[in-house]
């Protein structure tokens, strides 16, 4: 009996990517593009995992990885931010640097990836960014400090659902800083917006509600973010597609808590 040999299966051709990467020794240090070139990237790769490539091949030369951020690699922690070609998160919307794949690409393409740039977000090294920013803003108001001793049963606070679905949305910010990144002004007002918004929208959130939003936009204003122009580009590239409708919200509970006298 003749038995035909199983047909070869030929692993898919990799890509040739040329890179233009942001490489800065430290805050201090003058930056600059440099040139890499990947000749077997795979469209099954995930951006990070590419670099992850890039940064074997420049170890096993001798030379410096590049310095990037990144913890989950499942769109959650919101460590992994970039510009992509001149765009927060790179061309998908609704996706992080981490969720965007090579596949994406095309063979031969050119990608330009460079760290955040504003000035509250400072340089470390390459593609890291400090954003401690953020953690202060968080700090100076964006919690609920009530005593509210055991915890309730589910349905003795009504909350309508209208309300509950606004601060869930609100509340899915993963402090990426992509609204910042490519907002003109470097404006927070997204970040910002989004912290008031959910705990503002809900009953916990009450009591220190006036004082939260003064003390939220004054830390905003202190760390060096920019004015809101009102454009929508951080909308536009936020991976968890948070509306800047949490920003009306925020200048309400802003004027409102101003005219009331909250502190």
């Amino acid at each position: 009996m003749i038995v035909n040999p199983a047909p070869t299966r030929t692993a898919p051709k990799g890509m040739r990517i040329a890179l233009r990467v942001w490489r800065q020794a430290n805050a201090t240090t003058r930056g600059r593009l440099v040139n890499y070139q990947l000749d077997d990237v795979s469209p099954d790769m995930s951006f990070l995992e590419m670099l992850d490539v890039l940064n074997e091949t420049l170890i096993k030369k001798g030379e410096e990885p590049v310095d990037f951020e990144s913890d989950c690699r499942e769109g959650i922690c919101g460590s992994c931010g970039l510009m992509i070609d001149g765009r927060a998160h790179g061309p998908l919307a609704g996706t992080t640097t981490c969720q965007l794949h090579m596949r994406t690409y095309r063979d031969g393409d050119e990608i330009v990836i460079e760290p955040w740039r504003a000035e509250a977000f400072p340089i470390l090294k390459d593609l890291s960014v400090d954003r401690s920013a953020f953690d202060r803003i968080i700090v100076a108001g964006g919690f609920v400090s009530v005593n509210t001793g055991a915890a309730p049963d589910a349905n003795a606070v009504l909350v309508p659902k209208g309300d509950a679905d606004l601060a869930m949305d609100a509340a899915a910010c993963i402090a990426c800083g992509a609204c910042v990144a490519q907002c003109k002004n470097a404006s927070a007002a997204l970040f910002t917006g989004a912290k008031v918004s959910h705990l503002s929208l809900l009953p916990q959130g009450g009591p220190e509600r006036g004082r939260r939003a003064i003390r939220m936009v004054q830390q905003m204003d202190a760390e060096g973010f920019g004015s809101c122009s009102n454009e929508g580009e951080c909308e536009a590239v936020c991976p968890k597609q948070i509306s800047i409708g949490t920003i009306a919200r925020m200048n309400r509970e802003f004027t409102r808590a101003a005219l009331d006298g909250a502190s």
